[in-house]
């Protein structure tokens, strides 16, 4: 048996020969040096240091050599690698700190210059508020009608069972489109729109319909010439004044908060029969304060008026009322608003004063 091979040199292997190391740790330094970005000296550092480089190769060739070799090339090459590692390490520092302060001054912001900017736009909370009540509707099922707001004299009285002297139709209630004789008006409610969609679509229906509506009022901090409603029309077999309560809560609760008290007072309406007054729990001092300047000390808030429609309006619309019942309802988006918001003059919300539209920003 042959003994040990005690005169084996590694420096017969090629990767381990001290001057081929030495060289590859220049180059990895000039590298090193040369990198003027981080991106460069990651590639430099792939080139020099990753499983490829020079360095790594002869470090894979040591597990080749005797054990008496090892210990000495394995020396060598490890220090090879370490002074290249501190080296990149040091030059990534320093990159880094030449990009910090770089960033620094082409990122400099100063505070001191005027903003320029524009002021974010508002949607008016008016808009808002009828938007979220769509919501409600759509919600449940119904869709969303519109109509024209110079309406015929017809849609909007004759077909809702207004006699022909009833005061609304008075010029000091209604505007009349000149001249008279056309039988033109600024619709005063959004009414004739049911009246519209009971012609045109038929029964069933479940519409509600949300606009723009005029009247001869005088411009103070609760009326207003021009204001907004909603209407809501539910035409189906079975429909009756329960399921007239239970959407009005519904919708009072959406807009309310859950919990609110409503109650139906007993009123009058041409087109429906019978008809109600729907009022709401005072949500300032819920009925417990008797100054309270919100319901004036009787704890509820009148906010619409509703009914089961009345067989006459059935009738006009070609709708047999033996066959057929429907309810239908009208409440002011203009004081949903001020009962939602808190806001205690009308005029507020027509001034164009961008800071009243600037508090409630996109959403209400």
């Amino acid at each position: 048996m042959s003994g040990p091979n005690t005169n084996f040199d590694p420096v017969e292997v090629a990767a381990l020969d001290p001057a081929a190391i030495d060289e590859a740790v220049a180059q990895a330094l000039a590298a090193a040096a040369a990198a003027t970005s981080l991106e460069e000296l990651k590639a430099a550092r792939t080139t020099h240091q990753g499983d490829r480089a020079a360095l790594a190769l002869a470090n894979r060739e040591i597990g080749a050599l005797p054990p008496s070799a090892k210990a000495e090339a394995g020396k060598r090459v490890g220090q090879a690698r370490g002074r290249v590692a501190q080296a990149y390490a040091a030059r990534q520092a320093e990159l880094e700190a030449e990009r910090d302060e770089r960033i620094l001054v082409e990122e400099a912001i100063d505070v001191t210059l005027p903003t320029g900017r524009r002021p974010l736009g508002r949607r008016h909370p008016t808009e808002l508020m009828s938007q979220r009540i769509a919501d409600v509707f759509v919600g449940m099922g119904w869709e969303i009608a519109e109509g024209p707001e110079v309406e015929a004299e017809w849609f909007n009285f004759d077909a809702l069972n207004f006699d022909a002297d009833h005061p609304a139709r008075q010029m000091q209630d209604t505007f009349y489109v000149d001249p008279p004789e056309t039988g033109l008006v600024l619709r005063t409610h959004t009414s004739p729109v049911q009246a519209r969609a009971l012609l045109e679509r038929g029964v069933p229906l479940y519409i509600a319909c949300l606009g723009r509506v005029f009247r001869t009022d005088e411009l103070d901090a609760t009326h207003m010439p021009a204001f907004h409603q909603v209407e809501g029309l539910a035409v189906d077999k079975g429909i009756t004044m329960a399921n007239l309560r239970g959407t009005l809560d519904r919708l009072a609760a959406e807009l309310f908060g859950e919990g609110i008290t409503t109650r139906l007072r007993p009123s009058y309406f041409p087109f429906t029969e019978p008809s109600a007054e729907m009022d709401l729990r005072c949500f300032v001092c819920r009925g417990e304060d008797p100054a309270c300047r919100t319901c004036k000390g009787t704890g509820w808030i009148e906010w619409g008026g509703c009914g089961m429609v009345n067989q006459n309006v059935l009738r006009a619309c070609g709708v047999d009322p033996e066959i057929y019942s429907g309810f239908a309802f009208g409440m002011g988006i203009d004081r949903a608003l001020m009962f939602r918001t808190g806001v205690s003059d009308m005029r507020d919300m027509i001034e164009g004063d961008v800071r009243f539209n600037a508090q409630f920003g996109m959403e209400i």
